[in-house]
């Protein structure tokens, strides 16, 4: 019995070291091709540049370039690679950056990031992706959701952008304002035209697994209907979780229809219930997210909600159109410009 469990064991043992070498092994091979792409494509685009208007001569060295690499080491030689290869080493001129990306993200996560233009959004998507260590399906959905422009980040100034992704990049730290977003995508509830906030939790706990991909992967569960007791009357949190990274409880309250003004009141004693008695030694001090199907941006703005660590954001139950999330996503943007221009001429006053 003894030798059968010991025996168990050295397998086991010699199973994992055989799969832990063998993704190293895919890992060194990732990285070595992507260099390699990236050499390719800037060795290309060094020969073309020499060329003034040189278009044309361009297309004809991409195309007999191709036809004879092809022939010779197969279809990831292609025309359409060839010039995914130039416009990735475009996008990344510094080798030293490159050889830091391609440790961390496969050739395919990087096809997905170079077609974006946005220095500032590109980067943002590359660190969260590290960060979070998406799949390459979830990388899509990530930019096709418009994650950038619905994260808070992106209302900032650009050298807050900046700063906050530096110290992501170097520090591995990360601020609320790259964790919460607005509006939130849950059109994987299945709810229909008509539902009561019990049915929007119950549905969420249904799909607690695509609400946390939503919400972001450092966010752990902890309570539905966490109840707290305030001198003698009992209140209910909706759902209480965890954020990993930024070491704190996180309250999040449900609401049909349109943010009110009563709302923060409510949210600020659960807040400062779970400062005084859930809050543990290490931990950042709690913050509260209202998810409602409309925010009322004057309420919010006039509340200042952000001095007592609450966040407002909308919710949309079916996945609207790029073109209307794109639309709503970018008058909230405008109308966060609005008010930190605002704020600078009142300094200025």
């Amino acid at each position: 019995m003894e030798q059968d469990l010991s025996y168990r064991t050295l397998f086991l043992e010699i199973k994992s070291l055989i799969e832990e070498s063998k993704q190293q092994l895919a890992l060194t091979v990732n990285a070595t091709l992507s260099l390699l792409y990236w050499q390719i494509g800037r060795r290309i685009n060094q020969e073309l540049s020499q060329y003034e208007g040189g278009e044309k001569y361009g297309k004809q060295i991409v195309a007999t370039l191709w036809r004879q690499l092809a022939s010779d080491y197969g279809t990831s030689f292609s025309e359409k690679n060839l010039r995914r290869m130039m416009q990735f080493a475009k996008v990344f001129p510094d080798e030293k950056i490159v050889v830091s990306l391609i440790r961390q993200l496969s050739w395919t996560h990087i096809l997905v990031v170079i077609p974006i233009e946005d220095e500032l959004k590109r980067e943002f998507y590359i660190e969260m992706c590290k960060l979070e260590k998406w799949s390459v399906r979830t990388f899509r959905d990530r930019i096709q959701s418009m994650l950038y422009e619905r994260t808070a980040i992106s209302k900032k100034p650009e050298l807050t952008i900046q700063n906050e992704l530096e110290l992501l990049k170097n520090e591995q730290k990360i601020s609320p304002d790259l964790v919460f977003k607005d509006p939130y995508v849950l059109d994987f509830l299945g709810l229909k035209d008509s539902y009561s906030e019990k049915d929007l939790e119950t549905s969420i706990l249904a799909e607690l697994q695509h609400f946390i991909t939503e919400l972001g992967s450092d966010f752990a569960f902890l309570a539905r209907q966490k109840r707290i007791t305030i001198d003698t009357t009992d209140y209910y949190i909706d759902l209480l979780f965890y954020h990993r990274r930024l070491k704190c409880l996180v309250a999040i309250d449900l609401k049909i229809g349109n943010f009110e003004a009563t709302y923060k009141g409510q949210m600020e004693l659960y807040l400062r219930y779970l400062e005084k008695y859930e809050q543990v030694e290490g931990e950042n001090t709690p913050i509260g997210l209202i998810l409602c199907s409309s925010k009322n941006e004057e309420h919010v703005e006039l509340l200042q909600l952000d001095k007592s660590n609450i966040r407002v954001a909308d919710y949309l139950t079916l996945l609207p159109s790029q073109e209307v999330l794109k639309q709503k996503v970018h008058q909230a943007i405008e109308r966060a410009k609005d008010r930190m221009s605002k704020k600078e001429l009142e300094k200025l006053a």
